[in-house]
């Protein structure tokens, strides 16, 4: 068993070399868009100013155990004043567009959408405009996992059909107020995160945690919902004057069969299917997956014959955050919870004398640029090759006080991450896939949900002791010699 999962490591990583080491921008499309991401919660800070109204992550984060270092987002990386720094930075890296999420309790305090905060609308409309002119794209996520927090207590969150209107209401404010500069919009950002850890593990914001209970799937079902709501509105009353685009972003690990057994070969496609297909077969297909539909069962909601309607292609494009894949092995394990159990199946990274890829800070993440060539070419043949921006990508270092700050600034292992999975993008593309754009994750180190400060996935340290002071680590570096490539090569190992 170890030898095949080395021989299936091996030609895999050994395909990739010779692309990884020559990559340049010849290697992408003339109009491929490369940007980095961020979100609010995570970097922006002013928690209490500016008219914002509180979130589910300010209340789940200043509550004591549920943050590895008990620390919280009320300042975080403090971009709410610092916006222009930012900015510059990004600019000065040669990065064309910024992917960064809108607060919807900064809009509208309560959630619900009655008096929109006018402070909020100039904060944004003021870092739009500067980002246009610098000469970057900005790129807006409507969701990021900050629920108003009056609309957790009040309905119940995405556990209620109400916050379909809700979203709705908050959706046509943005389009309204910032649809005539954004070109790239995003509804909602890894559902899956928000319905599987915010309402069956409890380690996100709201932090329920039932093991059999039908709220995860409820809370996907609302979610797919106001999407396709946000996505009605847009194309009804805004698209055609404003001549933008939207998507929804979904999240996947790539799910590798640890065997050529026919079990191991089902169980990593069901695997898939419970992350890409929850969200993506509705829209695509007017279902759930069948595999879900059968394992999951009078749990899982029933699309109306309006809510298909309403569904049908609502995208523009597929935003997909990727970051590290898995073996997959057949496994009953009827100690997990429902979600989990369902799928019937074993992750694996690591094992005696071997690993699937070298490992970064966080327990989950290993870098395996094929993963990532592999669930593009998946979303390709499944959805009829839709246009897809790759809309996070990225690794972290664990924080280490006790380093010194070039030891923490020369990310040399972050640098090989970027240079291999944009290598497996750019085969990607030429495998056919309709790539459009690469966003890194992320900017800046920043609040890492519930990790605290304690891991950093940045181009740009942030130093939290000392002023939030900022400095492009050896991947920032990397990014501005690729973008130069005055010889065509600068992308090349040095």
């Amino acid at each position: 068993m170890e030898e095949e999962r080395k021989r299936l490591v091996e030609e895999e990583w050994n395909s990739m070399i010779s692309t990884k080491q020559q990559l340049s921008l010849a290697d992408f499309p003339s109009k491929f868009l490369f940007g980095v991401a961020t979100s609010a919660y995570q970097v922006e800070g002013a928690a209490n100013q500016g008219g914002r109204g509180p979130s589910i992550w300010d209340t789940f984060s200043h509550t004591q155990g549920k943050i590895k270092d008990g620390k919280n987002g009320d300042i975080a990386t403090d971009q709410y004043h610092r916006y222009k720094e930012d900015v510059d930075l990004i600019a000065k890296m040669g990065f064309s567009a910024y992917r960064f999420s809108i607060s919807w309790s900064r809009i509208y305090p309560d959630g619900l959408g009655t008096q929109v905060n006018k402070e909020g609308i100039k904060y944004y409309n003021n870092l739009i405009n500067y980002l246009l002119e610098k000469g970057i794209e900005p790129c807006v996520t409507l969701y990021h996992w900050d629920l108003p927090l009056h609309l957790d207590e009040s309905i119940g969150g995405w556990l209620s059909d109400s916050i379909v209107k809700y979203f709705a209401i908050y959706a046509e404010t943005c389009f309204e107020n910032f649809g005539d500069r954004v070109k790239k919009w995003i509804t909602i950002n890894e559902p899956l995160q928000t319905a599987i850890n915010g309402y069956f593990t409890g380690i996100f914001a709201p932090g329920r945690s039932e093991r059999f209970s039908a709220e995860p799937y409820l809370a996907a079902h609302h979610q797919l919902l106001a999407h396709a709501q946000a996505v009605s509105i847009y194309r009804t009353k805004f698209q055609a004057l404003q001549g933008g685009e939207i998507g929804l972003v979904v999240d996947c690990e790539w799910a590798e069969p640890l065997t050529d057994k026919e079990e191991d070969i089902t169980a990593a496609k069901r695997r898939v299917e419970f992350q890409l297909g929850w969200y993506l077969d509705p829209i695509f297909f007017g279902e759930y997956p069948k595999s879900m539909q059968e394992r999951v069962g009078e749990l899982l909601p029933v699309f109306s014959e309006k809510d298909k309607d309403l569904l049908k292609n609502s995208l523009d494009f597929v935003g997909l955050n990727h970051y590290t894949s898995r073996f997959v092995s057949h496994k009953t394990n009827e100690k997990e919870n429902h979600y989990f159990r369902a799928q019937e199946m074993r992750l694996t990274a690591e094992w005696e004398n071997g690993v699937i890829g070298e490992k970064a800070a966080s327990s989950w993440l290993y870098v395996v640029p094929w993963g990532l060539r592999k669930v593009l070419k998946y979303i390709a043949q499944k959805y009829n090759n839709p246009p897809i921006y790759i809309t996070e990508n990225g690794m972290d270092d664990e924080d280490n006080d006790a380093s010194p700050l070039h030891e923490m600034l020369d990310d040399k292992l972050r640098v090989t991450y970027f240079k291999s999975y944009l290598a497996a993008v750019s085969l990607a593309i030429k495998d056919g896939v309709d790539v459009r754009g690469y966003f890194a994750w992320s900017l800046v180190d920043n609040f890492e949900w519930p990790q605290g400060y304690t891991k950093r996935f940045g181009l740009i340290y942030v130093d939290y002791k000392n002023g939030l002071t900022r400095h492009l680590k050896s991947s920032a570096y990397w990014f501005m010699r690729f973008f130069k490539a005055e010889d065509g090569k600068n992308g090349k190992e040095d």
